[in-house]
């Protein structure tokens, strides 16, 4: 794998960047080009929390996972497990979709120890729904977000002329996606 590992707010010390390659190393198994990979990995701090965020970047897909701890060590632990996890738990997924591609960048063949967990239960949609969307501007929209109290919403922008995607951040402001 390629790394690139910077700090925001935080110096990454030889000692820190030789802990998280040597984390990531472990997850060539379930490549099988590992050395095409590209890794990016961001060391945040906030307030006394260590925040680690790791994206894989292959061919096809991005992995993705952030994790925080008070330990830096521990939330490097921590998002390389979610990462695994998330690898572990969508390749029945990916392997179907992707069965008859050339150069998937992964490997199918990999199957995990006993003493690892696998994870059987698959995300399926469970609810669809059928909205009208009335137009609106962005000040509407976040008025209904918050009478709606959910995490996103999604309505005919009348200032941009597209559809919109409102949605709340970790920090609590708001971020759109406008679709043209």
């Amino acid at each position: 794998m390629k790394y690139n590992i910077r700090g925001e707010k935080v110096t990454v010390t030889p000692s820190m960047k030789n802990y998280i390659t040597d984390k990531l190393s472990k997850m060539d198994k379930y490549f099988e080009n590992p050395d095409e990979i590209n890794v990016n990995v961001l060391a945040k701090v906030k307030g006394l929390e260590q925040i680690i965020e790791v994206t894989a970047l292959t061919k096809r897909f991005t992995l993705r996972a952030e994790e925080s701890n008070e330990d830096f060590y521990a939330a490097v632990d921590l998002v390389i497990n979610k990462l695994e996890r998330q690898i572990r738990k969508n390749k029945d997924r990916l392997n179907r979709k992707y069965k008859n591609v050339e150069n998937l960048e992964f490997n199918f063949n990999y199957e995990p120890e006993d003493d690892e967990e696998t994870e059987e239960n698959v995300s399926t949609i469970v609810k669809r729904k059928n909205i009208s969307m009335k137009p609106m501007d962005e000040e509407e929209a976040m008025l209904q977000i918050e009478l709606l109290n959910h995490d996103f919403f999604v309505f005919k922008n009348i200032d941009e002329e597209c559809v919109s995607v409102l949605y709340k951040r970790k920090d609590g402001n708001y971020g759109i996606i406008n679709m043209k």
